[in-house]
């Protein structure tokens, strides 16, 4: 694997007003592959996630210190841009979010709002994007129809495809298949473990198993504090801490 490292996390803190939600921690992320972020129910998981795409700036009351460097830039300095950020690192969220209108405008949505872009070429970008999220043999000949008329699992595939239309360096999943019966999970896991192929990519997940399916490493959090992050196979069978262990084990909610 690459170890270049794709984001950098140094003495990040988290903070809801006055609750601490994230406390101290410190973190690479490398370029190369999946990594898991895994913890029980308000850890601190997926607060850290949203700091990646600066999503956590839309939250009242939210503020963090410390730093996060993408490629070894600051993501929180004045002079960046939240909707480029955005742009950089996609997001996909634990329901699916459709909007409310055709297939074909859902992908193109963000095509239109930073590239200027031809009809055909707009064309060839959304097919290529559905192409990408395992999709397109589903939908080709119904693009023009509403995307709310697609199945939950088809619904999850189409906002992986926006995401992915413009050309994102790093994907970010907050519990994907959660929502999804196990069929449609499994299509999911299998793209996450695709991307993970050519982009950096981060997932939040509860459900352990998938977690050592589908990453390469991953993150131990438990009240806001990282206890532990290790290759994958290594933390679920030696773990190097107890609460990691006794987490694994079920004896830690």
């Amino acid at each position: 694997m690459d170890n270049q490292v794709r984001f950098a996390l140094r003495e990040l803190s988290c903070y809801y007003g006055e609750r601490v939600a994230v406390r101290g921690v410190h973190l690479d992320i490398p370029a190369a592959g999946v990594t898991a972020f895994i913890g029980p129910s308000g850890c601190g998981k997926s607060t850290i996630l949203r700091c990646l795409n600066r999503m956590n700036d839309v939250v009242p009351g939210f503020r963090l210190s410390g730093k996060v460097l993408l490629d070894g830039e600051d993501l929180y300095a004045p002079a960046q841009d939240p909707v480029q950020v955005r742009r950089r690192v996609g997001m996909v969220f634990q329901r699916s979010n459709p909007f409310p209108t055709t297939i074909f405008r859902n992908v193109a949505y963000g095509l239109k709002l930073h590239f200027k872009l031809s009809r055909a070429e707009l064309e060839l970008r959304v097919e290529k994007a559905l192409r990408a999220a395992a999709l397109w043999d589903e939908v080709k000949d119904r693009l023009h129809t509403s995307a709310l008329r697609l199945s939950g699992g088809q619904q999850q595939r189409l906002c992986i495809a926006r995401a992915l239309a413009v050309e994102p360096e790093v994907m970010l999943f907050d519990e994907p298949a959660s929502a999804l019966d196990p069929l449609a999970s499994a299509k999911v896991e299998e793209l996450v473990m695709e991307l993970g192929k050519r982009l950096t990519v981060v997932i939040v997940t509860h459900n352990l198993a998938q977690a050592a399916r589908v990453s390469h490493r991953t993150a131990f959090f438990l009240k806001g504090e990282l206890v532990e992050v290790a290759p994958t196979q290594q933390l679920f069978t030696a773990p190097a801490d107890p609460r990691t262990e006794a987490y694994l084990e079920g004896k830690l909610q």
